[in-house]
């Protein structure tokens, strides 16, 4: 893989993970207002959500072997 495809593969990363993050917040927030609470996670949650997020790049690291 040469420089100029790191470079483009690294920026769409980011862009994905920057509307994956904006979306998460919304969802957080919309939750927290239909509720009529704040916007928080618990740690229970914060742990499902880091767990998820840890399979998602084992699932991404392992795409295209085979």
């Amino acid at each position: 893989m040469n420089k100029n495809q790191k470079t483009k593969t690294m920026i769409v990363g980011a862009i994905i993970g920057a509307l994956a993050g904006t979306v998460s917040a919304y969802l957080l927030i919309n939750r927290a207002e239909t509720e009529n609470t704040e916007a928080k996670l618990s740690a229970g949650e914060g742990i499902q959500v880091g767990l998820g997020l840890l399979g998602l790049m084992r699932l991404i690291a392992g795409m295209g072997k085979e």
